[in-house]
């Protein structure tokens, strides 16, 4: 088949994929194919590249499909790498599509407009999948293969890809033929190796089960074998909502609390399904586990990389633990009901420990429906008890930065929400992070999703200031200018709502979550009043 020009062909290919909204900037070296999805879908004109590459990656995950961004080439393509980072890390599904320049100049070093040295090498080290467009011919098949590759497809693990695409054959006529996937085979694990894994599995009294991001595309198989065994869950934050947090048995993203702790301790059997045990998550790898330890994941480098591993299972978790849930066993008396007593414990002390800030996590989880799109930036209250006491139920729910980098939630938040136009959208940030990209207020209001903004305001970078103010004698970064958020948003046009007090909370975020647009929702963290405890980064100091 014959398109006129490479944006044609995009569009194309775009809604093969289910893709009907692309984020991105304009530029001379890619404005056929911007012209071509704003004209055919929808283009959402974002501030900055790496919000491009946010709001695509939350897009996906919100839908639990692919999202797709567009850039230009050199420096446009270097501001999106960071945000690659993130989806990278996360092995969240994103085509990248990158203008290049002119191919006749390609490699030439002779200082093009937009030029940069080695873009493809940049590209490469900072996405799962990156290729070229070399011709007119295979421009088709080179998309394809990239939105494959970050699907991940059967035995794949996914992440961003990206394509750069030289100008002049993006405004050239293109010729695309029919392609057929080729797929590597799916990793299962032997016989005997399920076997052995089962008879382990069989002799538990007091079995956990841990569950991270490679868990979410077996919910089912996963609520099957609580129900067998009465195993309490452990989740990651990546693994939140695999089974809904509402359950009995899902303990949750607890692991290093005291109480859980002694759970570990006491449990004969763990299994472990698609988490990589990330250091803020282990206490850096301070938290002990159970040596009968049952391990699953499609990546073959993962099993016993960060804890022995009694019997490694290199496999899909679906097939993988329907196989293993045929030998499971109940648990003893009284184990069920041990796991119900920490779930609860653990709750209970978060919801205590953080003070004031209850009350706004009881208001969201009040006023927003069992579905609905939580996504959340790098700052104390998503680290405290976003990412623990805030209830998911569905992992597409659970959006954030899994690198752990500051100013990506408003991107994230805004691709979410013009993914799920039919559920309301909630953003957890702080004014430090928010201040990375907040230019993107201006796509918020042009764009106007059914978003709410709370942004928590304490004039800098709590989280290290607090981690300072323990471990220093000065602060050094941390204390900065804020803004009058009321102002802001009424110079982006955005309805303003401020919660100062703790009685405050349900009204504002009742009125905010039930609007059909954005709001920009401000908590006056000097006004609410701190947490009993300040809260500190999981992380180690060298030598202290």
């Amino acid at each position: 088949m014959r398109y006129d020009n490479g944006g044609d062909l995009l569009v194309a290919v775009l809604r093969e994929l289910g893709i009907d909204t692309v984020f991105g900037i304009v530029s001379v070296h890619n404005l056929p194919l911007v012209e071509a999805v704003d004209r055919e879908l929808r283009f959402v004109p974002v501030r900055h590249e790496a919000s491009a590459v946010n709001a695509a990656d939350a897009y996906g995950r919100a839908r639990g499909s692919l999202g797709c961004a567009l850039t230009s080439t050199g420096t446009g393509a270097g501001n999106a790498a960071g945000s690659l980072i993130e989806s990278l890390s996360a092995g969240s599904s994103v085509l990248h599509v990158t203008g290049q320049i002119e191919s006749e100049f390609l490699g030439s070093g002779r200082g093009f407009i937009h030029e940069t040295k080695d873009q493809l090498g940049m590209l490469t080290a900072v996405s799962a999948h990156a290729a070229t467009v070399p011709d007119t011919e295979r421009a088709g098949r080179v998309l394809r293969e990239a939105a494959r590759a970050a699907l991940g497809g059967p035995g794949g693990t996914g992440g961003p890809a990206s394509v750069e695409w030289p100008i002049d054959l993006q405004y050239a006529s293109q010729t695309d033929g029919p392609v057929v996937p080729e797929y590597p085979a799916v990793p299962a694990p032997t016989d005997g190796e399920l076997a052995a894994a089962g008879a382990l599995l069989a002799s538990a009294r007091r079995p956990l089960v841990w569950a991270g991001g490679g868990a979410t595309g077996a919910r089912g198989e996963l609520a099957r074998l609580l129900e067998a065994t009465g195993a309490g869950l452990l989740t990651s934050n990546s693994g939140r909502g695999t089974v809904p947090e509402d359950h009995e048995q899902v303990i949750g993203n607890f692991a290093t609390t005291p109480a859980v702790r002694a759970l570990l301790a006491d449990a004969d059997v763990l299994v472990t399904i698609g988490t990589h045990f990330r250091s803020n998550e282990t206490a850096d790898y301070t938290l002990e586990l159970p040596p009968a330890h049952v391990q699953i994941d499609l990546d073959a480098a993962a099993l016993g990389r960060v804890y022995p591993v009694a019997h490694p299972l290199h496999g899909d978790a679906a097939p993988t633990l329907t196989a293993l849930t045929r030998h499971a066993t109940p648990a003893e008396d009284g184990w069920r009901e041990r796991v119900r007593a920490v779930r609860d414990d653990v709750r209970a002390t978060l919801h205590d420990t953080i003070g004031p800030q209850a009350a706004i996590c009881d208001a969201l989880r009040a006023a927003l429906p069992r579905e609905a799109v939580v996504a959340r930036d790098v700052t104390i209250p998503s680290s405290s008890w976003g990412n623990r006491l805030l209830d998911m139920y569905d992992p597409r729910d659970n959006v954030f930065p899994r690198g752990g980098g500051i100013g990506q939630g408003l991107g994230m938040g805004i691709g979410a929400a013009l993914g799920r136009p039919d559920s309301p959208t909630v953003v957890l940030a702080g004014d430090g992070g928010l201040a990375v990209h907040l230019g993107e207020l201006l796509t918020l209001a042009q764009e106007r999703p059914r978003l709410t903004l709370i942004v928590f305001n304490d004039g800098g970078y709590g989280v290290l200031r607090n981690m300072q103010d323990r471990h220093s004698e000065r602060r050094s970064g941390v204390d900065l200018v804020t803004p009058d958020f009321e102002l802001l948003a009424r110079a982006c046009g955005l309805p303003y709502l401020r919660i100062g007090a703790e009685e405050d909370a349900a009204p504002v975020i009742g009125e905010a979550v039930a609007s059909d647009g954005p709001t920009l929702v401000e908590v006056d963290l000097a006004a609410l009043g701190p947490m009993k405890n300040p809260f500190t980064p999981p992380v180690r100091i060298p030598g202290r």
